[in-house]
């Protein structure tokens, strides 16, 4: 059964947004994202697989070694769906700062 995986349920596992992390600097193997975890090493090969079927990662071959990369491109997709609800919270913060500044002001009278 091929399963359509969801870009936003891969980066909800904290592993995945870990391996996510990692190779935001570099291109590494599998071998070397999974030695920086506590977890077998097949464990983090479904991770990798999850993240490269979602696109999050793109996978690119240098002789026997397979190197993965972060895809900035699906990445930026994520970030601005995000956008308008970040936008939305700062602006309740701001308001809510605002309220908190003017009961200060008025108590301190």
């Amino acid at each position: 059964m091929n399963l359509r995986r969801d870009v936003f349920q891969a980066i909800a596992d904290p592993t995945r947004r870990a391996i996510l992390v990692l190779v935001t600097s570099q291109s590494m193997t599998a071998g070397a994202i999974a030695s920086n975890f506590e977890t077998a090493r097949p464990t983090v090969s479904k991770h990798l697989q999850i993240l490269t079927e979602c696109e999050l990662l793109k996978q690119e071959q240098n002789g026997r070694e397979i190197y993965y990369h972060i895809n900035a491109e699906k990445l930026k997709q994520v970030a601005d769906f995000i956008e308008p609800f970040r936008k939305m919270w700062n602006d309740r913060f701001n308001k809510l700062q605002e309220v908190m500044q003017n009961y200060k002001s008025q108590n301190k009278s």
